[in-house]
């Protein structure tokens, strides 16, 4: 058995600063990437050096039915195109007994993508929205 509850059914909470954005159900697109420049020696011919540069951080993307909490991404994204300031922000991993499993604390988050449903009364499937954020790399990964 292992000794850490598994995210079976997860929320995602992301709050920017001090201000809760809200919950999502879906995230995708958290990770990084260390960039490497290759080095040949003069005289080594069984391999080439991979010299690390840098950590490249991809955007997040969290998605989540439609509802009251879609003004909490409206008032931030209006905030951010009067006067774009880049704040930490803190996406939690809650699982099914609502528990944090896994937090990362997030450097210079910036909204970079906001997206509405597609509204069919046909459809039997809740509206969605989703938001894609930027960051400039995990300040905290906590457990």
């Amino acid at each position: 058995m292992p000794d850490q509850p598994f995210a079976v059914s997860s929320l995602f909470q992301l709050s920017i600063g001090d201000q809760s954005i809200g919950s999502f159900t879906s995230c995708e697109g958290l990770g990084c990437v260390m960039e490497v420049e290759e080095r040949a020696e003069g005289g080594v011919n069984e391999h080439v050096w991979h010299l690390p540069t840098r950590l490249r951080y991809s955007n997040v993307v969290l998605s989540r039915p439609l509802g009251r909490q879609t003004a909490l991404v409206w008032a931030w994204l209006r905030r951010q195109v009067h006067e774009p300031v880049r704040m930490p922000g803190q996406l939690v991993v809650l699982g099914p007994d609502r528990k944090a499993l896994v937090t990362w604390l997030l450097d210079g988050v910036l909204p970079v993508r906001w997206s509405g449903p597609g509204l069919d009364a046909e459809q039997s499937q809740p509206a969605r929205e989703t938001l894609e954020i930027a960051h400039n790399g995990f300040l905290e990964v906590t457990v």
